[in-house]
């Protein structure tokens, strides 16, 4: 199924990604990302990383202030019920985090993206939950049921 592709949409398909944290759909529409900021990423190995979405904001108001950084892709991993794709990696200067889920035809139906978040190098998934590993081994787990994720 193919999604309305609005401004997100249009970056996703030139390499790029808001750089400000937020949760993005490719029609322009985006929620706040809060995270425990860069401490709670470099904590131990394999420990997990607090995630809460937010308020909706406004994205071109995002872009035009925060601006944008290339995608740098690090894995793609098919969800086990053939619905679609995980994908990640990072950019800047290994700061930057990103996570996406794909539909079966590689078009975004979200991209999370996290400023100090580090790359992030694999998924895993077990039942509706997603466990994203950071190149510290840190591992933030989302539930894909959501309906913010779904």
């Amino acid at each position: 199924m193919t999604r309305a592709v609005g401004t997100v949409g249009r970056l996703w398909a030139a390499g790029q990604a808001p750089f400000r944290d937020g949760l993005y759909r490719p029609d322009g529409t985006a929620l706040d990302v809060h995270v425990e900021g860069p401490g709670e990423y470099h904590r131990d190995a394999g420990q997990p990383v607090p995630f809460r979405l937010g308020e909706p904001f406004d994205v071109a108001r995002a872009i035009e202030e925060y601006g944008t950084f290339g995608a740098d892709v690090c894995f793609e991993e098919p969800l086990p019920d053939g619905s679609g794709w995980l994908t990640g990696g990072g950019g800047g200067m290994g700061n930057i985090g990103w996570l996406a889920r794909l539909g079966a035809d590689r078009s975004p139906v979200w991209i999370a993206t996290m400023f100090l978040s580090n790359p992030f190098l694999e998924a895993r998934c077990e039942g509706t939950r997603a466990h994203f590993t950071n190149d510290w081994r840190n591992v933030l787990t989302l539930d894909l049921a959501d309906p913010a994720l779904a």
